[in-house]
């Protein structure tokens, strides 16, 4: 048996973080793992998009997810410091969420948010005071100690028993001096103490990767004179032994990391699925609400089948089949879904938008033909159900419908209408540094000529899924190439480190979620950029773990095309 491991991180930023953080969230779990860690927390920049897979990892690995955040936080007298929040239960969760969504929906300063508002969601959360950069951290370094007094005391008052004065040695400037100034003030005030490393890449040997990672947010280059130093060679995942030994002197600040850990437990709900609630008449249930609307919209698909002498089987067949789906939906626990695409496909109709007739496993289904949800009769067809929705293998189901682009935004704006705005987002993507981008990327901060990142992006091939490793192996040239310029073998270098990590955040094409209640029951939320819309913090993947249901709706242009033909 090996002894209690003596450390916690409660304060790491992944590649989710997007303006800094190299760790990817799977690396992440295994090397606390490996590092003997019962528990790790992941503490993004002002968002939770990451909180679901960095759940799962951990789980994974034996490790002990903490889910928490890095707020920006606007003091009643407008200066903005940094604190670290960090879900207890399941309360401080749903707190989490709200607070990480208010940060953007409504807010006057995008990824901050007011002091008033966190401390009015404060229950079920720690908060660690933000070191250097934390509002009775700045107020200390600045000699203000009545301000840094009072500062802590409000804190404190907000997070009973569950405020913490953090402490972080990483070689960076004032942090000596801060620690002398903190741990007199947290003797005080009678506050624990608590220990962080800041952490922002895997290993020591990762910094110069980080600082052009920053440099690329950031627009600037490596050597750039007038750039922001504001990391250290530290800032990575320390080994418990090396934190025991770095805080030798304060050995509670090292105790308390383990104490946060065991004092947090959240549990994400996944697989459990929370469909949004179709209105049926008082009395009646989803399954015969459901069953009545696909045997009568079959009546009226069969007679017109008939009229144009393309029934292809006799009726009995039909009724079977419909007969047979309709248990499998019930069984599985889907009838809403189905009511849900009727409506508002129904509605897209009724006013003059072009829907398409359907395609993918969904076109499968003989209900969703009665419904009018596709228009290819299946069994005329000779396609299977079972592609679409199988017993054997639980998922939601998923019609991927086509709109009319210029008619698209009106369906989901009569979804939010009749679900509410608060229910109803679409969904975020993450951009990634990909093989051809990351190398120009690296080349400018690092200072190198266009002309010759430019020769060595074209190199590599277009081709989707293509990374740096399969470029060199497949092109004999820029193999060559590499080998023969010092200055294209240290692009490369860096560039194997950012491949793949995350660059920038996007709106998915089509996906659209539907909440039961309020989106921050469920998941965090974000404003896009460039349409001001509302997102869903968690992608297509992350959205469907945490039990919600999303619908694509896609925009085609073919179908705004024939519209305009045959208008």
């Amino acid at each position: 048996m090996t002894a209690a491991p003596g450390f916690v991180h409660l304060r790491v930023h992944s590649e989710y973080s997007v303006a800094d953080g190299l760790f990817k969230i799977k690396d992440l779990a295994v090397r606390a793992a490996a590092l003997g860690m019962p528990a790790v927390a992941l503490t993004d920049q002002a968002n939770l998009f990451a909180a679901v897979k960095f759940f799962q990892a951990c789980l994974e690995q034996g490790v002990k997810p903490l889910l928490g955040v890095d707020l920006l936080v606007i003091d009643p007298d407008g200066e903005v410091a940094r604190a670290t929040v960090l879900a207890q239960n399941e309360v401080g969760y749903r707190n989490l969420l709200a607070l990480v969504s208010a940060a953007y929906v409504g807010a006057p300063d995008r990824g901050r948010i007011a002091r008033g508002q966190l401390f009015a969601r404060a229950e079920g959360l720690i908060a660690l005071s933000g070191g250097r950069t934390g509002a009775p951290g700045s107020a200390l370094l600045k000699g203000d100690l009545g301000a840094a007094a009072a500062r802590a005391a409000a804190w404190s008052a907000a997070f009973p028993g569950r405020y913490y004065i953090e402490l972080t040695r990483t070689g960076r400037p004032d942090e000596e001096r801060y620690i002398d100034l903190a741990v007199e003030l947290a003797a005080t005030l009678d506050l624990p103490v608590v220990a962080t490393n800041d952490v922002c890449f895997p290993a020591a040997g990762d910094f110069e990767a980080h600082e052009a990672r920053v440099c690329i947010h950031d627009g600037r280059t490596l050597d750039d004179p007038r750039r922001e130093r504001r990391y250290s060679e530290s800032q990575y995942l320390r080994s418990p032994a090396e934190m025991c030994e770095l805080f030798a002197d304060l050995p509670s600040a090292i105790e308390n990391t383990v104490e946060i850990a065991r004092r947090c437990s959240v549990q994400i709900a996944l697989g459990t699925y929370h469909l949004p609630n179709y209105p049926v008449p008082t009395g009646v249930s989803l399954e015969s609400y459901l069953a009545e609307a696909a045997q009568e919209g079959l009546r009226r698909r069969l007679a017109r089948l008939s009229e144009l002498g393309e029934l292809r089987q006799p009726e009995p067949v039909y009724h079977a089949r419909l007969a047979y789906e309709l248990g499998v939906i019930n069984q599985m626990g889907f009838p809403g879904y189905f009511l849900i695409v009727m409506e508002f496909i129904g509605w897209a109709k009724s006013e003059g938008i072009p829907v398409g007739p359907g395609r993918g496993s969904g076109s499968g289904s003989l209900v969703a033909y009665a419904l009018g949800i596709t228009d290819m009769d299946p069994i005329g067809y000779d396609l299977l159900f079972e592609r679409f929705l199988n017993p054997e293998r639980v998922s939601m189901p998923d019609f991927d419908i086509d709109f009319c682009m210029e008619g698209r935004d009106r369906v989901i704006a009569h979804v939010s209408e009749r679900y509410g705005h608060d229910a109803v987002s679409q969904i975020i993507t993450f951009g990634t540094m990909a093989a051809k981008a990351v190398v120009r990327d690296v080349a400018r901060v690092q200072g190198k000529p266009y002309g010759l990142a430019d020769k060595l992006s074209k190199l590599i091939p277009f081709e989707v899924g293509m990374t740096l490793e399969k470029a060199v192996q497949q092109t004999k040239e820029l193999a060559a190439f590499i080998a023969e310029n010092e200055d294209v073998a240290e692009i490369m270098e860096m560039a194997y480190t950012l491949e793949g990590i995350v660059r920038g955040v996007g709106r998915h094409a089509g996906g659209v979620v539907i909440a039961p209640s309020r989106l921050t029951d469920f998941v965090p939320l974000y404003v896009d950029d460039q349409s001001g819309g509302l997102v869903a913090q968690f992608d297509k993947d992350d959205v469907e773990s945490a039990g919600l249901v999303q619908f694509d709706f896609l925009g085609l242009k073919t179908l705004t095309i024939i519209d305009w033909a045959i208008a």
